[in-house]
């Protein structure tokens, strides 16, 4: 277990423990691999010096971005709608023409899609089967591999110019040694660039009991107090916020060199909010657990109840957050009956843990479950559009976060 803050290096304390789990994104490809399903402990802890919640237990970031990954931006029409917005978004507050921007982890290339039609683009994604789409079917180049400082000496000292723009989407939070990539950004940013991180804003993860959203990837859960600490270690400053309505809630981070930009009254405004609501200290968690541990026995109590019915239920989507959610409660095939998605790389697989196999989201409409778990709660108003005729049928959804209701 780790016992020091990977941000600061001071003392960290557990906050909540989700007991041992299967990597979120591990899909099984048969039951011959059942039985040989490894899992590790998945808990949480706060540093009160710097206020970083972050995994207690580290696992092998390459062993969880492999050539295999299952997660594709292309599939969420969320992320397509998102990415026209960031794009509106940083012509609005930065102007666009003849700029240069990179983006790290850029998996399937599908937000460079949109930038790239009013700037010139570069991807950086450590997975090969995401980054060969983004070539070949996005026409992004892409470089396959994990960025680091290391990285970011060798490519920029030998052919790339420095980034007007660097773009970190729902990537800072899943860098398990974070001072070599907040070193690299650094080192390959313009004078006058700026740096945009996106990621959940751990507030609203706990004071909204997002806790699906802790899985081995996310080594940490940012906040505004201890990224503006870590960034002026290396003389970068956060500047500007925006607040996004993805996954949950996010907060997009703007840094830039120190003095470079005016630092907008919101960034006080977020760093008096934490404050205030305790998220720097242990007391502002005294409650998360046990709110976690309400959702699981209502959760579970529900869908029991329906199962005694005789009645069937399966489970909408299958992220990684699902499979957190899963797991923790105990939820296996023997409550819900098969899952669909939209992503041809998760259909005819199990889910890790719960073994719930996967199909087409047409199996839906063709089976009529008489209810269904919606485990991509995040993105809840486009899935009951998607599914009209399911719930014009009579079809019932679940969802469970950030309480336990059915609609």
């Amino acid at each position: 277990m780790n016992v020091t803050c990977r941000f600061c290096g001071n003392r960290i304390e557990q906050i909540l423990d989700l007991g041992d789990q299967p990597l979120a994104n591990s899909f099984l490809k048969n039951e011959e691999e059942f039985s040989k399903e490894e899992k590790f402990p998945l808990t949480i802890c706060l540093c009160e010096s710097c206020g970083l919640v972050q995994l207690g237990y580290d696992h092998n970031s390459k062993e969880i971005f492999n050539d295999d990954y299952i997660y594709f931006s292309r599939n969420s029409e969320a992320t397509h709608n998102h990415a026209k917005w960031l794009v509106k978004r940083f012509e609005e507050k930065f102007g666009l023409k003849n700029k240069f921007l990179i983006e790290i982890a850029s998996n399937d290339g599908t937000v460079l899609k949109y930038f790239k039609e009013k700037m010139n683009v570069l991807g950086i994604e450590p997975t090969k089967n995401t980054a060969d789409y983004a070539v070949m079917k996005n026409n992004i180049p892409t470089i396959v591999d994990f960025f680091s400082y290391d990285l970011a000496k060798t490519y920029w000292t030998n052919m790339i110019p420095y980034a007007d723009f660097i773009l970190a989407r729902n990537v800072f939070a899943h860098v398990p040694d974070i001072h070599p990539f907040v070193k690299g950004l650094e080192e390959l940013l313009n004078i006058e660039g700026v740096i945009a991180i996106e990621n959940p804003y751990m507030a609203y993860t706990i004071l909204q009991n997002k806790f699906d959203t802790i899985y081995h990837e996310h080594y940490s859960y940012l906040s505004v107090k201890p990224m503006k600490l870590l960034f002026e270690r290396y003389k970068l400053e956060l500047f500007d916020i925006d607040e996004v309505d993805m996954q949950g809630g996010s907060l997009i981070y703007y840094i830039g060199r120190k003095n470079e930009h005016e630092v907008m009254p919101i960034v006080k405004e977020y760093l008096d909010y934490e404050e205030n609501t305790g998220l720097t200290s242990l007391k502002g968690f005294k409650d998360f657990a046990r709110k976690v541990q309400n959702i699981k026995e209502e959760l579970l109590t529900l869908l029991l109840f329906i199962k005694s019915k005789g009645k069937r239920i399966a489970a909408y989507s299958a992220p990684a957050k699902g499979n957190t959610l899963l797991n923790y409660c105990g939820i296996d095939s023997s409550l819900i009956d098969f899952a669909v998605d939209k992503g041809p790389e998760k259909q005819g697989k199990f889910m890790p843990g719960s073994h719930i196999p996967i199909f087409h989201p047409d199996k839906l409409e063709q089976d009529m479950p008489e209810y269904t778990l919606l485990l991509s709660w995040n993105i809840q108003e486009e899935v009951l559009k998607q599914q009209k005729n399911y719930i014009e049928k009579g079809g019932r959804f679940i969802i469970p976060i950030p309480k336990v209701i059915i609609v």
